[in-house]
């Protein structure tokens, strides 16, 4: 038997697929199948002999090569949708699809609207052609954090009016997992990623943190509170849900 928690390498086959996997033993007390982004992960109880994993494994085959080609759906998608750092590369901007292009000029700049981007609108950055990549990550990062105070400060003081809520004080924050957060002292941080999306998910998170000063919970008096500051909220609830972060453009300082 191998050393608990120790991962194997392992294979079986379904057919004419052959499936790798990695064996854990655990202290587990089933036997548990995960897709992670390395493939097929099994976390089995020390206990548990070979020829039960294999059993596990061929009952659930058809469940395993469905997820396994989700995954590499994803992985393919999410390799199409990443960012170029490049002459001509694009980024998500206030829910818009906008070109970065490089110029000799003296000022990075947007050649359309800040607060209502549309198809063809470009940010033109101030950087020789031959800029590497790191140098045109950073200046793209630099602008779009700015913007991000910008906007998402603006659409906070909005929504304190609307509401005639009343915080201590806010800031931006470069949560990996989070979008936002609201402290019981009225401290509201948010992720200055929401610039990638659209207004009106913005506004909903901005809204949900708001919530907060008046139920620290998400039950149902929560969402009532956020329904009636907010009643069409649902919409951009379900948008933000189904976005993969790993699809936005990754930063080192993110």
């Amino acid at each position: 038997m191998s050393k608990k928690g120790a991962a194997q390498h392992r294979q079986f086959t379904v057919g004419n697929h052959t499936i790798s996997y990695e064996l854990r033993r655990t202290r587990r007390r089933t036997i548990g199948l995960l897709i992670t982004d390395e493939g097929l992960r099994v976390s089995v109880p020390q206990w548990v002999a070979q020829g039960d994993i294999d059993r596990v494994l061929h009952d659930r085959s058809k469940w395993i090569q469905r997820r396994l080609q989700a995954w590499q759906e994803r992985q393919a998608r999410l390799q199409a949708e990443r960012t170029r750092w490049e002459d001509g590369g694009r980024l998500p901007y206030l829910g818009v699809d906008i070109p970065f292009r490089l110029h000799a000029g003296p000022t990075t700049y947007f050649d359309g609207s800040l607060e209502n981007p549309v198809p063809g609108d470009t940010l033109w950055l101030t950087l020789p052609a031959q800029a590497n990549e790191q140098q045109i990550r950073d200046s793209v990062l630099s602008w779009l954090q700015q913007q991000a105070s910008r906007e998402i400060g603006v659409r906070l003081e909005r929504a304190l009016q609307h509401t005639g809520l009343e915080i201590r004080r806010w800031r931006l924050s470069s949560a990996a997992t989070r979008w936002g957060s609201c402290s019981s002292q009225g401290n509201i941080m948010l992720n200055w990623r929401l610039i990638h999306f659209s207004g009106h998910i913005i506004d909903y998170v901005i809204i949900h943190e708001l919530a907060h000063l008046r139920e620290m919970n998400h039950g149902p008096g929560f969402w009532a509170q956020v329904e009636r500051y907010m009643p069409h909220y649902r919409s951009a609830r379900d948008a933000l849900r189904r976005v993969d972060p790993a699809s936005l453009p990754t930063f080192p300082e993110t």
